[in-house]
């Protein structure tokens, strides 16, 4: 278990507090309108050493519990939720190579990792494959000493300016079941891997969704993540796990942003001679926001203390994932009515939070998925003797 003096957490958090007030909410607005990579922001967490956020000292990371590594994510999102899909897609990358690489693969790959020299990301999704990921196409046959991989991935964070991903594919595509033919590669950018379109979205915007084009990619045996074939399922599913604490701390960021932003705006905003926070139908839906962004964030700590443990804790994360996102969606829609007219204006902040929040019922499976998953896990768990 990764633990932290409570001090330096104190100091980290204090860090980045002052930079998202001194350098990502003054130029949030000109990246996220244009849709523009905000390459000098990129540059600044490299710096603070995000990309190596949760990777492990010993190969140049911070380190960090995930209940620190939530929290950071929370403060970023509440002003800003897309630029901490750069560094969480990226560390799912790390956290594979770490958690399942042979020595040798951890030696080479993680520093480059957590420098930030090589970033990347998860690369899972596919035209027809999306929560359902043994339904994937992409396959990769051995050739001596290589393998051969071809198919299509898509919606991949970090696609394009990402130099590397954790490549999902099918080492045996007749497998029963599906999932015992499936295998996880680091897959760098080279010949035969091309990236195809930019992916338009309503938010989430500046961090590039790609498709990613592999045709006749041949890659080393060695970048087969633990070097035996059938583990890549196991190996994503661990992944998934953080990454589902992550999108739940994006959740909460935004269900707290929209709640400050509509607390704010509620004291200023008179009408019939008083602030419009003393009326009683603002009165209610800020007390509704202020105890679903207290919940949402409980439930995220819960699951990322599980994780810390090393606990299985996909129940606890599908919980943390799907309330929080459900939170952030609720807060950021009753933040914008409390807005009025201007919830609707690009020149306010709520209206970027409103246009990101939907990303996260989606994003690491979906929340129907993550209500099944919590059942069967509390069934489990709660078996009749």
């Amino acid at each position: 278990m990764n633990k932290i003096d409570p001090a330096d957490e104190a100091q980290l958090f204090a860090t980045i507090d002052r930079w998202v007030e001194r350098e990502v909410r003054p130029r949030v607005k000109e990246f996220d309108h244009a849709d523009k990579w905000p390459a000098e922001i990129v540059e600044q967490m490299k710096e603070f050493g995000l990309f190596g956020a949760t990777v492990s000292p010993e190969y140049g990371g911070l380190g960090l519990p995930a209940t620190t590594y939530a929290q950071i994510v929370m403060k970023i999102s509440a002003v800003w939720m897309a630029i901490t899909g750069i560094f969480n897609s990226h560390l799912m990358l790390a956290l594979a190579v770490e958690k399942f690489g042979t020595e040798p693969q951890k030696r080479h790959w993680l520093p480059k990792f957590a420098s930030g020299e090589v970033r990347g990301g998860l690369a899972l999704t596919e035209p027809n494959a999306g929560t359902d990921l043994q339904a994937i196409r992409m396959t990769a046959r051995r050739d001596k000493g290589d393998y051969v991989i071809n198919g299509t991935k898509t919606w991949i964070s970090n696609g394009i300016e990402g130099s590397c991903f954790a490549l999902l594919v099918k080492t045996n595509p007749e497998a029963s079941p599906r999932y015992s033919g499936m295998s996880l590669f680091i897959a760098p950018k080279g010949p035969g891997f091309t990236v195809g379109r930019k992916l338009e979205k309503l938010g989430y915007k500046s961090i590039d969704s790609g498709e990613l084009i592999f045709q006749d990619y041949r890659i080393p045996a060695d970048h087969l993540i633990g070097e035996v074939e059938g583990r890549g399922f196991t190996q994503v599913a661990g992944g998934l796990e953080l990454g589902r604490i992550n999108v739940a701390a994006r959740g909460v960021g935004i269900a707290e942003g929209a709640l400050q932003l509509a607390t704010d705006y509620a004291q200023l905003r008179q009408t019939f001679g008083k602030p419009i926070i003393e009326h009683q139908a603002i009165a209610l839906k800020i007390g509704e926001m202020a105890t679903r962004a207290r919940a949402a964030r409980l439930l995220t700590l819960d699951a990322a203390q599980a994780f810390d443990r090393g606990d299985r804790c996909d129940m606890e994360a599908g919980m943390a994932k799907y309330f929080a996102s459900e939170a952030a969606l609720e807060n950021s829609t009753e933040s914008m009515r409390i807005h009025g007219a201007y919830g609707y204006s690009k020149e306010y902040d709520i209206e970027r939070l409103y246009r990101d929040a939907p990303l996260t019922c989606i994003g690491e499976g979906t929340n129907e998925m993550q209500r099944l998953i919590i059942a069967r896990q509390w069934t489990r768990r709660n078996a009749s003797a």
